[in-house]
């Protein structure tokens, strides 16, 4: 398998996180429409103190030929409590076993919320602390922990303590090269924070791991306007950028595969896609579509 595909429910975790109106079943069954390898779980739909569960939702999926190859996970490793921090450490671990039994191989891991009284210099080190304490955990259960270049978690307060480009590569600089540490590289999300998507792969590109596929579009204004505004607190949005079908935004996926290709990546992408529960299943199924079509076009079916 050269770059094999993923979907993630990103248009339901809503409904399967809060209103819980969609099972993780409904969800796996649902999926079957999608020409899709895998599926990425969230933790926060995940049964998580249950690995008799874990494993009957792992059967479930490998009994239609597909697997469970990434967990999105969100870490927040910039509490300014030490007691806290290790907290998030032992939760961290959870996802990490969870994803483990469930048969994946990359577990999400994030830097945390931006709090506005913790000191840039402080953040980047207690990040760095937390996720070097990881690795030894992480290669013990055989999973990758992927740093993403996150906008924020959608049930957070805070955007992400390192959403922008130079925060976010001086932290990964500061973990040394291990095959359990790696970059789940999102364009999108690059967008939201202001940067190049291409200049950020471009440094970062040897230490990819896995990918999220996605895209926006500008409604009611452009990239100039999106620097000068301030995202909206709560979500880390702002409001003139939509999320759209993978292939008919910004995002310039011919020179994304590009990039990837000459840098030996033939990892997993995730297709976060979706925004509207009305219409994510069409969506998801036309940025399959899409992608496939891409990788076929670049030598990695």
């Amino acid at each position: 398998m050269g770059m094999p595909l993923a979907a993630f429910p990103k248009c339901f975790l809503d409904a399967l996180c809060v209103q819980r109106t969609m099972t993780v079943e409904e969800w796996i069954d649902l999926a079957l429409q999608f020409d899709v390898d895998g599926l990425e779980f969230y933790w926060g739909f995940l049964p998580q103190e249950s690995p008799k569960e874990w494993e009957r939702l792992r059967k479930k999926v490998e009994s239609q030929g597909r697997s469970i190859p990434m967990m999105c996970y969100s870490s927040d490793f910039t509490k300014p409590s030490p007691a806290d921090r290790k907290q998030e450490i032992e939760q961290q671990k959870k996802a990490i076993r969870a994803t483990s039994q469930l048969g994946g191989k990359y577990c999400r891991v994030l830097s945390g919320q931006r709090r506005p009284n913790v000191p840039r210099d402080h953040g980047l080190r207690w990040v760095q602390e937390c996720i070097l304490e990881l690795l030894p955990f992480a290669e013990a259960n055989n999973v990758v922990l992927i740093i993403e270049n996150h906008y924020k978690d959608g049930y957070w307060q805070h955007p992400e303590f390192a959403q922008k480009m130079d925060d976010f590569l001086e932290l990964i600089a500061g973990i040394p090269d291990s095959k359990w540490f790696g970059v789940n590289y999102d364009p999108s999300n690059a967008i939201i924070a202001g940067d190049d998507p291409i200049e950020l792969l471009e440094a970062v590109k040897s230490r990819v791991r896995t990918m999220h596929a996605s895209d926006r579009y500008f409604e009611g204004g452009n990239l100039d306007d999106l620097r000068r505004i301030d995202a909206q607190p709560q979500t880390g949005y702002a409001t003139i950028l939509k999320h759209g079908v993978i292939g008919e935004g910004l995002n310039n996926y011919g020179r994304i595969f590009s990039i990837l290709k000459g840098a030996g990546f033939n990892g997993w992408v995730s297709i976060e896609d979706g925004p509207d529960p009305a219409t994510g299943v069409r969506d998801i199924a036309e940025s399959a579509r899409f992608l496939r079509s891409k990788m076929k076009e670049f030598g990695l079916p």
